[in-house]
């Protein structure tokens, strides 16, 4: 532990205190962490109080095995993200695991990815954080389930191991990566260096501010106080070089010695700003990490925006960062939900999302492709739920998105009425195929392959729960639902136009809508087709045929002439299983001069090869 002298001048920006124990910020093990997952006995701690925590820095000798492992290094091209949180996946007694709650748990799920056919796992934050937290003096405290209050950069979360003893957590973190690795899966983890769990000046000492308070955060004016960019209390300065430094030094450290494959940035643009807060057009911490020769074959993923007013979605600084894209969610929300005027951009975001990303020479797989996350409702909650149902949380339903584009289909909640069932289940798949037919890099919310729910919270941070865990009953009650995505996976591993690392060409693509008429890019209807080409013999013919009806009707398509030869059924979502995805071509399909679709439906045709 340290203990760092010098003024407390709060006014000046200085709050040092040499009775204050500190963690050191290069730990890379913390042992008595555990006790900050145990509710705390007060309301409220002050700012300098920390001896409660229990908390201690260890540097343990390395000595693990690593049984020669080696990165998977999947291209983007080729990657399928699953996004999880490592408790919640497996604490559920229905996960029938031997570690539930915990890193080995994780790993028993191995073959569960592999059938589905993931290849990348994003962890929610691992650096250690304390497990509860308050919201104010006098306030009660409330679970820290998620994670995104980091109190040591460089160490795992050790209430995610199975023993209390010194090396446990980073061991069994090691051997959750070698495994996954074993199974070609990369590991890459969700990453807070926005903010820290000291919080405002009302919070607790525990590092940073006790170390050098100036130095660390971004103060305003009134130097006492902190510029919050998080809702969090506190922004890092991460261009100051002490800080910048301390962030490309963690990198290194989960890279080298965890081994970990990436990194996704939670609200990304803060490490874009300057000591004063300022957004910068080339901030030396984003160049670096970029450029840096140990980072240089992660995956590296920004939310490319932050709360304090930047949103730099298909213009964050670098080529090489892959970027979370909140419009594929909204205009493919908006689109199945049936809203005016949202076909053009559905089309847009199915080819990759060139309106964000091509003039600054980028490609569709800068393009993080997804329609729910962590943050928000789940896939079934967004077609259950035509609002969010926060109360749970206490804070008077206020907190958490109050536009989700979702809706109920005719109930709020859950419903035994089949009809009502039958139409959300054809609206997640309608979802579901868009997301995977798409240019870009698709990331699956876990849970979502067999319709998880969070009763409507969405904003679930502090439900370390029911509505938060995984109930892996479910999978087994959804089977066609998990056998529909990993379908889609398959299929569009077999595809491999469909996740080209570029934009379509104008003779590769060829869009229409019904009754032969071209497409109604503003209209209210929301039905569009599209046929996809490849290169043969010098002449570009058909490949796939795409069809989507997002209107309440049935919708009959006059494919263009273009279409000749036969063709074979690949995806129906108006059909139940197993006939909504049949084995890739195997239903030959009479096209004649019509098809028609369903109302709210997707059908995907595929050319039939010569043999």
């Amino acid at each position: 532990m340290l203990k760092v002298d010098g003024p407390w001048a709060p006014g000046e920006g200085h709050r040092f205190d040499p009775k204050v124990r500190l963690l050191d910020p290069y730990a890379t093990t913390l042992v008595g962490s555990t006790d900050w997952d145990a509710e705390p006995a007060k309301s409220a701690v002050t700012e300098r109080e920390n001896d409660a925590f229990g908390a201690r820095c260890v540097f343990p000798a390395d000595d693990f095995d690593w049984q020669g492992d080696r990165p998977p290094r999947h291209r983007w091209r080729d990657t399928v993200i699953y996004e999880t949180h490592v408790r919640g996946l497996t604490i559920d007694p229905s996960s029938n695991v031997d570690s539930p709650g915990q890193y080995l748990g994780l790993l028993e799920k191995i073959p569960y990815f592999k059938e589905l056919g993931i290849t990348t796992i994003e962890l929610m934050p691992v650096q250690e954080f304390r497990g509860w937290e308050t919201r104010g003096v006098g306030e009660a405290p409330v679970r820290n389930y998620w994670g995104y209050d980091p109190v040591a950069l460089f160490a795992p979360k050790a209430s995610y191991a199975s023993a209390s003893a010194i090396r446990s957590a980073s061991a069994e973190f090691k051997t959750m990566v070698r495994e996954l690795h074993k199974a070609n899966i990369e590991v890459v983890l969700d990453v807070v260096f926005n903010h820290t769990a000291e919080h405002d000046g009302t919070g607790p000492t525990i590092s940073f501010r006790g170390l050098d308070n100036s130095i660390y955060y971004l103060l305003a004016e009134d130097k006492s106080r902190y510029i919050d960019f998080t809702g969090c209390g506190n922004t890092l300065n991460c261009n100051h070089p002490v800080v910048r430094s301390l962030v490309v030094d963690c990198l290194r450290h989960w890279v080298v010695e965890m081994h970990v494959d990436g990194f996704r940035f939670d609200l990304a643009s803060i490490l874009g700003r300057d000591t004063k807060g300022r957004l910068l057009p080339n901030p030396p911490l984003l160049e670096q990490i970029a450029e840096d020769p140990v980072l240089r074959r992660v995956k590296l993923i920004a939310e490319a925006w932050d709360l304090g007013g930047a949103f730099q979605l298909g213009h964050f600084p670098g080529q090489r960062w892959a970027q979370w894209n909140c419009h594929f969610r909204d205009d493919v929300r908006r689109f199945w939900r049936g809203d005016a005027g949202t076909t053009g951009a559905f089309a847009t975001r199915l080819c990759g999302s060139a309106d964000l990303f091509q003039s600054a020479q980028e490609t569709p797989v800068n393009s993080i492709n997804f329609i729910t996350s962590h943050d928000g409702f789940t896939l079934n909650d967004l077609v259950s739920y035509a609002r969010k149902h926060n109360e749970s949380n206490g804070e008077n339903n206020r907190d958490g998105m109050d536009e989700n584009y979702s809706e109920n289909n005719g109930l709020e909640g859950a419903s035994d009425n089949a009809q009502i069932e039958s139409v959300r289940l054809r609206q997640i798949k309608n979802m579901l195929v868009s997301l995977f037919v798409s240019r870009g890099v698709p990331m699956l919310l876990g849970g979502d392959e067999f319709r998880r729910s969070q009763r409507g919270n969405n904003n679930a941070y502090c439900q370390d729960n029911e509505i938060s865990w995984y109930d892996w009953a479910l999978e087994k009650a959804n089977a066609d639902l998990v056998r529909f995505v990993g379908g889609l996976i398959g299929f569009r591993r077999e595809y491999k136009v469909l996740a080209a690392e570029r934009f379509y060409d104008p003779a590769e693509i060829e869009w229409f809508g019904v009754g032969g008429a071209a497409p109604d890019w503003q209209g209210s209807k929301n039905q569009i087709g599209c046929l996809i080409k490849e290169l043969s013999d010098g002449e570009y013919l058909p490949l796939l045929c795409l069809l989507f009806n997002a209107a309440h009707q049935s919708g009959s398509f006059v494919l263009p002439s273009s279409a000749r030869g036969e063709w074979g059924l690949a995806v129906d979502t108006s059909r139940p299983a197993p006939a909504d995805l049949p084995q890739i071509g195997a239903r030959p399909v009479a096209l004649g001069n019509e098809i028609t679709l369903g109302a709210r439906s997707t059908v995907v045709l595929v050319r039939q090869r010569a043999p």
